[in-house]
């Protein structure tokens, strides 16, 4: 939230001499400390989700105790979308990204000493202040140390990014297959390695002219448009989060097989995210390429719930393109909708969507506890296409972010999704 016009679509990234003629990987050693650790800041999110059942199993929790890994871990990510802003506003980038990384190897050690699942539920909501603090100011950070201007700078972004995504289960997989509580150990390993990569290549830069108050993200939903957008990205979040924390416990595989999952899941999120979506947006419009990728994963969740193990393997895969594209779609639409500056609108945005990726991993195992295993993706088919629903009703209210240009280099607005 401390970049400005870097994250997203900003006007520096779209200034044709913004690109230079710099390749993307003659970068300083700062950016390639920053972007490694934000691939291993990205694989946190999915990191446990191959062994979610070995959790649960290896501390003798069920599997709703075991999704509140992460309800808590978002929960905490929501509340932190009005403080990160004000902290690294007044401390400065390289602070913010220390401290945040300090946080996470500190919690990511502890999660992995864990005796009880209440214990690990507790140190991953201390992770996840971490991973806010760091993933908040990593883009702007890059941006302003990367050669070769903006452009440059997402595009290494956006790899790291994908790379983090799809990478988190396979890490989960490999270390999980041996013990539960190794991913946790992996993670603080190379998170302090990528502190001390910081500490020694990353100078300061410069803090921003104005620094943000806790309530300015709140006041900027005051736009009928952003607060459209923001409540519209709750119930997608719902439906996404459904798949990513509910979704092991259905599949019950190996951690390997869970892990090669969420790999090609990982995968498709990313290409669809960075490449598919924009083209889309360029010859259909943001609106009618949201509306309907929302409808077509609340039909995957359909079938997801109700076919036999394959398809319900195939979907979760399949699940990744859709979600890519709405990933992208909707932060292009907060970061453009409102006149509010880019990293206060985004702090906003995610200030709500981020609370439905904690309700979704506590509510959807005790769905399934109450009823059947069936209803909780039709809970979360539901949370879709109310979703595209209220992008159909506020269509003219959002409109104006509709209708800004798509972004000159693919996947700029994807890079604020989980950057702002």
């Amino acid at each position: 939230m401390s970049g400005t016009k870097g994250s997203g679509h900003g006007s520096g990234a779209d200034d044709p001499s913004d690109g230079g003629g710099t390749s993307v990987l003659r970068q300083p050693k700062a950016v390639w400390a920053t972007a490694g650790a934000s691939v291993v800041a990205f694989m946190g999110i999915g990191l446990v989700d191959p062994i979610l059942p070995s959790i649960a199993r290896g501390l003798h929790a069920t599997n709703s105790q075991v999704s509140l890994l992460f309800t808590s871990y978002f929960l905490i990510t929501a509340v932190a979308m009005l403080v990160t802003g004000f902290v690294s506003s007044r401390i400065g980038g390289r602070k913010t990204l220390l401290a945040g990384l300090a946080l996470v190897v500190v919690f990511a050690a502890l999660s992995g000493m864990s005796g009880s699942v209440g214990e690990l539920v507790g140190f991953r909501a201390g992770w996840g202040l971490g991973n806010a603090l760091f993933v908040s100011t990593s883009l702007a950070v890059i941006v302003g140390a990367a050669a070769g201007g903006s452009a440059a700078a997402i595009l290494l972004y956006e790899s790291a990014l994908g790379l983090g995504m799809a990478c988190g289960p396979l890490l989960g997989a490999i270390l999980g297959d041996m013990k539960w509580r190794y991913p946790f150990f992996g993670t603080a390993t190379l998170m302090a390695i990528g502190f001390l990569a910081i500490t020694a290549f990353l100078k300061e830069q410069p803090k921003p002219a104005a620094k943000t108050s806790l309530l300015d993200p709140l006041k900027a939903l005051g736009h009928g448009g952003l607060a459209s957008t923001a409540v519209a990205a709750f119930f997608y979040n719902y439906a996404f989060f459904t798949v990513l924390a509910f979704t092991p416990f259905v599949l019950n595989m190996s951690p390997y097989a869970s892990g090669g999952v969420f790999f090609a899941w990982g995968v498709l999120l990313a290409v669809f995210s960075v490449i598919v979506a924009p083209r889309l947006q360029h010859r259909f419009g943001s609106l009618k390429v949201l509306g309907g990728s929302l409808l077509l994963l609340a039909a995957d969740l359909i079938v997801l719930g109700y076919g036999d193990h394959t398809t319900a393997v195939v979907c979760t895969v399949l699940s990744g393109a859709f979600i890519g594209i709405n990933n992208t779609v909707f932060t292009e639409l907060a970061l453009g909708v409102s006149e509010a500056p880019r990293p206060v609108a985004s702090a906003g945005y995610n200030f709500v969507r981020w609370f439905a990726a904690a309700a979704a991993p506590f509510l959807a195992p005790r769905i399934e506890e109450w009823t059947d295993i069936h209803l909780p993706f039709m809970v979360a088919a539901a949370a879709a296409v109310t979703g595209a629903g209220l992008v159909a009703v506020r269509r003219r209210a959002l409109t104006i972010g509709a209708s800004a240009p798509a972004p000159r280099h693919a996947g700029q607005g994807a890079v604020a999704v989980f950057a702002d």
